[in-house]
């Protein structure tokens, strides 16, 4: 299994361009990443595929 990132490394999503730090991997190529919500002011986690996201710059 490869792993494109490491725990703790922020990315960015290629579906919205948000700004994600990644949280752990959970299958294959299924990452668990956080992300902030500006709007609603919380913190608010999602499960992504590992090639749905990019390194952040």
């Amino acid at each position: 299994m490869r792993r494109l990132f490491k725990k703790g490394e922020i990315v960015r999503s290629k579906i919205d361009g948000k700004v994600m730090e990644v949280l752990r991997y959970i299958k294959k190529n299924l990452v668990q990443a956080k992300s902030f919500d500006v709007e609603a002011k919380e913190v608010r986690t999602v499960i992504v595929k590992e090639d749905k996201l990019n390194r952040a710059a």
